[in-house]
């Protein structure tokens, strides 16, 4: 099972979900790895001057990071709660644009984009038009940066293990025996395919990190209540789940978690001949 694979029947619904209290989503999530963005500069061309489209911005997580590496922004975000964060967090960058629209239907540009970048979120990007959509973003030769988080084996690893009997008691969708995969084990060869298929795109680059990240009982908890699937879980269920990890945490795990992410960036270049 993957992090970043919604059921498409479900995925226009979860994606709805962050809107929803987004001073949380900002307090507790995660950013990404320092060395993405180093990254980001070798394979995708991104620096200072580099004109760039976000897709799916956020609270800004990764807009910041780019801000700060002197690109141009115009950050696309579906959320208005969402997006009214990120101007905040973007205030002091005169060259970063929030933008409160779906990135489907968003009317491009005519100038275009030296790369459109989407950090965890391009996989709740309508399937049907979003490499399209990026390629019609794009300069001859632009990038498209996709970044992906998964959970994988690591970290409290006995914790995990436990941890899923809370989630088989209070989700009847929880698989049973449900275990975090190792990276190893984590097949993203469907991006290349997609991109592929799509036909605007040169191969696919890909940079992986592995990353551990401890948590309080009281941040873990935060950081649970941002995820799509527990927020669409019924309330009296969602809060019995996290009554129930709560106090596997403090009692057997002395009140803190280590959880351990794989971040990935996939980059691929459009095709000069085929604009």
């Amino acid at each position: 099972m993957r992090d970043d694979t919604p059921e498409e029947r479900r995925r226009v619904h979860l994606s709805r979900t962050f809107d929803e209290d987004a001073e949380l989503y900002d307090r507790a999530r995660p950013g990404y790895p320092p060395e993405l963005f180093d990254d980001l500069t070798d394979v995708a061309g991104i620096g200072p001057g580099c004109r760039v489209l976000e897709v799916g911005a956020g609270t800004g997580k990764a807009t910041v990071p780019l801000a700060e590496r002197g690109c141009r922004i115009t950050a696309v975000e579906l959320g208005a709660a969402m997006a009214a964060v990120a101007r905040r967090n973007l205030a002091g960058f005169e060259t970063v644009e929030i933008v409160t629209a779906d990135f489907e239907t968003w009317p491009l540009p005519k100038e275009p984009f030296d790369a459109v970048v989407s950090a965890t979120a391009f996989h709740w990007i309508d399937p049907a038009v979003r490499m399209a959509r990026a390629a019609d973003a794009l300069r001859p030769g632009g990038a498209l940066a996709v970044v992906a988080t998964q959970h994988v084996a690591g970290g409290s690893e006995e914790f995990f293990i436990e941890v899923q009997n809370c989630y088989e008691r209070f989700d009847p969708a929880t698989p049973a025996g449900l275990r975090p995969p190792a990276a190893e084990d984590i097949d993203t060869s469907d991006h290349a395919d997609e991109v592929a298929r799509s036909g605007r795109f040169g191969p696919v680059v890909f940079r992986r990190y592995e990353w551990d990240l401890t948590y309080t009982t009281a941040e873990y908890l935060q950081v649970l209540r941002t995820y799509s699937g527990h927020r669409a879980l019924p309330p009296e269920a969602r809060e019995g789940l996290l009554e129930c990890i709560a106090r596997l945490v403090d009692r057997r795990y002395g009140g803190q978690v280590t959880k351990r992410y794989l971040t990935e960036l996939r980059v691929s270049r459009t095709a000069p001949s085929l604009q």
